[in-house]
């Protein structure tokens, strides 16, 4: 393959001659008959090209397995998003159920008090001098402690219906025990805020506690330090846990005989308090300028009746969870609905009682 004087001129001209040149000088390399002609005396190698084709077979074999590494590298990345985006929405909803429930009970606590404002503006219960102040606290002021005490636990009784009716239902449908057990120890923390409520409430007026103002007149009748004994509620229990087997029949009647033990303490310290008390007050009666003297140290002695309500509602407390644990799931959900039942009937017997019908006189 040759070019015409004219033809490289022109290709000069261009600026591609080096090009032109190249391949020209590549044609004197092959024969007419189209072999490679090779001149000994260049000494160039011989490359059959089967290295280069060896090479860049290797490299297509390679380069595939690369792309679908990094194809699917944003394939990974959108799968980790899109799960780190659901956990959030998943984050974001249970944060935004627990706001609405907080304002839900607010509002509800709100309302309460309002009613409870209203009720003792309509029935004129102001501190005056025909006032209970060991009722309502100080002069001049209600007992807030109290107030918030009375509203919360009307709140606890509609909770505790709802518990209730939440058993029942779950035994009567033959649930999983992992679903009991989850309605069994809401039942044991609804009691447990109750602790906590009735704590607080001491704290404020401990006699508002002791004297039973909270409950209706039928509980008040069984009325100990500021709640039920734990011993006689195992007993009103026992006919709704059986079958019960030997080693449970064992450890309920252990844990009836330790809280027997544990509420003749409590009793015999209260009473030894207000035989302390008696004769605190009754001492030195004629001596002038006794009074101050005898009715601060009364005073501090009544400060120890606070410690024995918690006392009695931590062994009321430790009884419940004791008895949950010797009992089996079931067992333990009947015995949270007896205990739900038994006092909804006492409830309803003061109810009644209140109601009946009197003859005139």
């Amino acid at each position: 393959m040759s070019f015409s004087s004219t033809q490289l001129s022109a290709v000069r001209g261009m600026g591609i001659y080096e090009p032109f040149h190249q391949i020209n000088s590549w044609g004197d390399t092959f024969r007419a008959d189209g072999t490679l002609h090779v001149d000994a005396s260049t000494n160039l190698p011989v490359d059959t090209g089967l290295d280069d084709k060896a090479e860049y077979g290797s490299q297509e074999s390679v380069e595939p397995s690369r792309s679908d590494q990094e194809s699917n590298r944003p394939v990974d990345k959108i799968q980790r998003r899109l799960a780190q985006n659901r956990e959030a929405a998943r984050k974001s909803r249970l944060r935004k159920k627990a706001y609405v429930q907080q304002l839900e009970s607010s509002r509800l606590k709100l309302v309460q008090l309002e009613q409870e404002l209203d009720r003792t503006r309509q029935q004129g219960i102001y501190i005056s001098s025909a006032a209970d102040p060991g009722h309502l606290g100080l002069p001049g002021t209600l007992n807030s402690g109290i107030t918030t005490f009375e509203m919360e636990y009307a709140h606890w009784l509609e909770e505790q219906h709802r518990h209730v009716s939440e058993l029942r239902s779950a035994l009567q449908a033959h649930i999983t025990d992992i679903e009991l057990r989850i309605l069994v120890e809401n039942g044991l923390n609804h009691y447990n805020n109750l602790f906590r409520m009735k704590a607080d409430a001491a704290k404020a007026d401990v006699f508002y506690l002791v004297s039973g103002k909270w409950r209706t007149s039928v509980e008040r009748f069984f009325q100990w330090i500021g709640g039920f004994r734990p011993s006689e509620l195992l007993n009103v229990l026992m006919s709704h846990l059986e079958p019960l087997t030997d080693q449970q029949l064992v450890d309920v009647c252990n844990l009836r005989q330790c809280s027997q033990q544990a509420e003749d303490a409590l009793s015999q310290g209260i009473d030894k308090l207000q035989q302390t008390l008696t004769q605190s007050m009754a001492a030195d009666l004629s001596i002038p300028g006794s009074y101050r003297i005898e009715m601060a140290a009364a005073v501090e002695k009544l400060e120890a009746l606070e410690g024995f309500v918690n006392q009695a509602d931590h062994l009321r407390q430790q009884t419940l969870q004791h008895l949950s644990r010797i009992l089996t799931t079931r067992q333990a959900a009947r015995g949270l609905l007896a205990l739900g039942e038994y006092f909804h009937r006492l409830r309803a017997l003061s109810s009644l009682w209140a109601a009946r019908p009197r003859e005139s006189a």
